[in-house]
């Protein structure tokens, strides 16, 4: 069955709000029980932010009660309870008005979004250039798609419903193709005066050690909305799309099962001249389960990750009864959504070493605020519980597979990824990444991001001068504080057939990992002052065991040698 978008009123390139009609194309689908097809003809179309759908959803690693209250969403297109259901852009461009989370799929099954592009009027993160600098000062030219208020030397930036002073700044360097996190220029200048329009200069009590040429790009830090939030749903594709700008956190998995991602174009729009694509991380999936994919996309001009995959740490607070527990989202960010289902299996596990100590199954689960859940559990809880121990939901982690996607201008990690079953990370390109390209943690202090995992395999890739000495290329750090090489956090983890380009940085780091392999790797030092002398150098381990690393090459550096 085939619906066609304008028959419900709407007007491509004329400007006119497509929200109306979206609206009413969706709840027509929703009325047919076959496979439907809402067919876009090929245009521009708005959707203004006064006309979205308004609606409550707590949304993992965004913004903390404090931060934001108000969980209230402002949701682009909203698809609840869809089933077959096929939105097709036909290269389309889908402009955003104000603060929008784009896509909101709740309790879906076999959605598939494509063939379309999204971007936003004015987005969050605002751009200028810096032209000149003196002792004392430096000017910039702001891109022409953003505004200001400048009062009594103080400027505040103005959008479509959205106001800022201060927040994270980042520099992106169009020469090397790099995007690194620094300090907001604006509030450590003195004043801010305008010279024309457009055109700033800032002034300061020092000399400014600033790049002509460079972009600077700033935002404020409330990850209020998401780029596309992906709820309690299943058999969820996103195919030849588009996503040239997200507002908050990214797209978001939470929930749900078997997510792919296809030919992804996470960049900016060449024609607006803008570097940033995102507010925060482009793909965050939190405790799902089935298959996550990732393949053939370009990931580019981020401000935080590229790709994260986790599940979540609950701390235990209290044993109420036999088989009764009570435990409490920690990170200020993470709170409210559903953590457990009825028939969930669950591991107890150490705060300090991160090893499991024991399983159980959920029987019940019983709210007590948006932070504290009472469980039910079908067996006797563990008589030796420990003092901030936690607990992780093992029935909702999903194999990953992130194959052949080139990630670029991230100011910090490629991906993220703790799961316990099946990872292949193959055939990627990762270019100048400021951090770690690629990340395996776990922890139960800080961002409460589980869990172990068991099956890694990272073959083929290659990585361009990424990390340094303090963030290693590839950094297998879980956040545990007790050491013991025959209880390891991690196990089998597979580094193979890679190439690395590299200037100063170390290759890899592991802590706490057991049957840890790196075979048949490439390695080229392109700094020798600074640079590694041998593998050797380029390696750490600690608390390691079954380390095997065997038939690489290593060129550069003051020596040679496998």
């Amino acid at each position: 069955m085939v619906i066609t978008l304008t028959d419900f009123g709407a007007k491509p390139d004329s400007g006119e709000d497509t929200q109306p009609a979206m609206q009413g194309a969706i709840e027509a689908a929703s009325r047919i029980s076959e496979a439907v097809l809402i067919d876009c003809p090929r245009g521009c179309y708005h959707f203004y932010s006064n006309t979205a759908v308004r609606a409550p959803y707590y949304i993992s690693n965004s913004a903390s009660e404090e931060e934001n209250p108000d969980v209230m969403k402002t949701i682009g297109i909203l698809l609840k309870g869809m089933h077959h259901l096929t939105l097709d852009g036909n290269g389309s461009l889908f402009i955003f008005h104000g603060k929008q989370t784009m896509f909101l799929l709740d309790s879906c099954s076999h959605v598939e979004i494509r063939n379309v592009h999204t971007d936003f009027a004015q987005p969050t993160v605002v751009e200028m250039t810096i032209l000149q600098s003196g002792s004392n000062y430096f000017e910039v030219k702001v891109h022409p798609d953003f505004n200001y208020e400048l009062h009594d030397g103080v400027l505040d930036w103005v959008g479509e419903g959205w106001r800022f002073r201060h927040g994270p700044m980042q520099a992106h360097d169009p020469i090397r193709n790099t995007t690194r996190r620094i300090d907001n220029w604006f509030e450590q200048a003195l004043r801010v005066e305008e010279i024309s329009s457009m055109l700033l200069r800032l002034y300061f009590d020092f000399t400014p050690i600033v790049a002509d040429g460079t972009i600077l790009q700033s935002r404020d830090g409330i990850r209020d909305q998401a780029g596309v939030f992906i709820v309690g749903s299943s058999g969820v594709r996103f195919t030849n799309v588009g996503l040239h700008f997200m507002h908050g956190l990214g797209i978001v998995g939470q929930f749900s099962e078997n997510i792919t991602f296809q030919r992804m174009d996470l960049s900016p729009r060449i024609e607006t001249g803008r570097t940033a694509t995102g507010f925060a991380d482009f793909i965050h999936m939190s405790g799902c389960r089935g298959k996550v994919r990732v393949e053939d996309s370009r990931l580019t001009g981020a401000h935080d990750d590229g790709i994260n995959v986790h599940g979540t740490y609950l701390s235990i607070i209290g044993r109420l009864a036999e088989n009764r527990l009570k435990v409490r989202f920690m990170h200020p960010q993470t709170y409210g959504f559903q953590p457990f289902y009825p028939g969930d299996e669950i591991d107890f596990v150490r705060s300090g070493s991160l090893t499991v100590y024991g399983n159980n199954r959920v029987f019940s689960v019983q709210w007590i605020n948006p932070r504290e859940v009472i469980l039910n559990l079908v067996y006797p809880v563990p008589e030796n519980l420990g003092e901030h121990d936690v607990i992780e939901n093992v029935t909702w982690t999903p194999e990953v597979e992130i194959i052949n996607n080139h990630f670029s201008r991230i100011p910090t990690r490629g991906i993220l990824a703790t799961t316990q079953r099946r990872v292949v990370i193959s055939g990627n390109v990762f270019e100048r990444l400021q951090m770690s390209a690629i990340l395996i943690a776990a922890d139960a202090e800080s961002w409460y991001e589980s869990g172990r995992v068991m099956d890694v395999n990272i073959i083929g890739n290659r990585f361009i001068e990424c990390g340094s000495n303090k963030h290693p290329v590839l950094f297998i750090s879980p956040e545990n504080k007790t050491l013991d090489v025959n209880t390891p956090v991690h196990r089998n983890i597979r580094i193979e057939n890679n190439s690395f380009v590299t200037l100063d940085a170390i290759l890899l780091s592991a802590k706490s990992t057991s049957s840890l392999a790196f075979r048949n790797n490439e390695v080229e030092v392109v700094d020798n002052e600074a640079g590694p002398s041998c593998l050797e150098e380029a390696i750490r381990l600690i608390a390691c065991s079954g380390v095997d690393i065997a038939g690489n090459s290593f060129t550069g550096g003051s020596a040679e040698g496998t």
